[in-house]
């Protein structure tokens, strides 16, 4: 699929085929697509909780107001973050770069992070929405939908994955195979409302 046409036609679905499973070989093919998304200084702070079993599921969906497709889906992911990722061993992401880059990047990754706490969630969920932007189209390109959804309690998700003290929640993802179509787009902006050149 182009990627344009993958674009395009990926929607928020909200009905899925609850029969249909992904196979471990899918969903590590799609995660291995996923992990190339951006982050900065390539700390990869993201966290994927890829959600099989049903009765977790089933916890998930009581904490998402019952919304169906959290349990009807393939596979319901909970993208996360690790807020401390640039203070943990973060020469391991530059181990594949020549020597003289990684002694350059390495310590600038501190430098740039350390106390600011703020930067960090921000970065953080910079980096959640752009892997989920690309696990969605991922997810398509393979011939699946999704659907991300803010709408959970994020406290009473944090205790079911037993989420670590040092990440945060940015989004849930659902996977699989769409019952129904989405509805008609609702429309979309025109573009001189949105894009400016140069200023406001």
């Amino acid at each position: 699929m182009q990627t344009t046409e993958t674009i395009r036609s990926r929607r928020a679905i909200k009905h899925y085929d609850p029969r249909h499973k992904l196979s471990e070989k899918e969903i590590s093919e799609l995660f291995e697509t996923v992990i190339l998304s951006p982050t900065s200084f390539n700390i990869q702070n993201w966290r994927f909780v890829v959600v099989t079993d049903a009765s977790v599921k089933q916890q998930l969906r009581a904490a998402a107001w019952d919304q169906a497709q959290v349990t009807d889906a393939s596979i319901t992911v909970l993208i996360c973050a690790d807020l401390q990722a640039w203070a943990k061993q973060p020469e391991r992401y530059w181990a594949s770069a020549p020597e003289d880059v990684c002694k350059t990047l390495v310590p600038m990754i501190g430098n740039f992070y350390e106390g600011r706490e703020q930067l960090q969630r921000d970065e953080a969920m910079r980096s959640v929405g752009i892997a989920a932007q690309t696990l969605m189209l991922a997810a398509k390109d393979m011939g699946y939908d999704s659907c991300p959804m803010i709408g959970f309690d994020p406290v009473k998700v944090a205790e079911i994955i037993e989420l670590p003290n040092d990440h945060v929640i940015g989004m849930m993802v659902t996977v699989g195979k769409a019952l129904k179509p989405a509805r008609e787009r609702g429309g979309q902006l025109k573009l001189d409302e949105v894009l400016f050149s140069n200023s406001f």
